[in-house]
């Protein structure tokens, strides 16, 4: 972490029924911490909630961090795939100005390294004024492999993961300029000419 550096405003939204009524702790938000602590240079401001999968509460919660709390950047777990109670990609649909269907597909496309049942999920973003919304998986594992792409044995970058882009996303879209640790994932920016 750089000092020097802008603070970036980051949600972290755990959507899940069982995880927030206690049933059993929630993994999604501590791992992103633990990968988004290693991968950007910056110093992090968290602002966190952990809700059920009630679609209202969810649209709140997304429209407060971005709107209210002034996050550059808000990830999401959970409620991605296609059972009855997952429903975070309608929430986050419902309160974007702007869908990102990229991000979507690179997620997809990481995952079936892993698992063919990767084609299950709905994971989708969009921009919510100068705030990027991304819905993540919900297993750790899984948010590191999509965060950080795949790699081959030497650690060489086979299949980009979704953080090279965001950077220059949030550039785009007037947000806090964030540096990464090369070493976990390198930030790609266009060079000027």
């Amino acid at each position: 972490m750089n000092a020097n550096l802008e603070t970036v405003t980051i949600g972290l939204l755990s959507a899940s029924d069982r995880a927030s009524s206690g049933v059993y702790r929630d993994e999604g938000i501590p791992a992103l911490k633990t990968w988004l602590a290693s991968a950007v240079c910056n110093p992090i401001r968290f602002v966190e909630a952990l809700v059920p999968d009630e679609r209202d509460t969810i649209e709140a919660a997304l429209c407060k961090m971005a709107d209210r709390d002034g996050c550059h950047l808000v990830f999401t777990t959970g409620g991605t795939g296609p059972a009855v109670r997952d429903i975070t990609p309608e929430a986050t649909l419902a309160v974007v100005d702007k869908e990102m269907p990229g991000f979507g597909e690179q997620m997809r496309q990481i995952s079936l390294y892993y698992v063919p049942t990767a084609i299950l999920s709905r994971q989708t973003a969009g921009i919510r004024g100068k705030c990027l919304i991304v819905n993540l998986p919900g297993r750790p594992k899984a948010i590191a492999e999509t965060l950080g792409g795949v790699r081959d044995e030497s650690g060489n970058i086979k299949v980009h993961g979704l953080f090279s882009a965001i950077p220059y996303c949030i550039d785009l879209i007037g947000g806090a300029f964030i540096e990464t640790d090369e070493a976990v994932c390198k930030a790609f920016r266009p060079k000027s000419s």
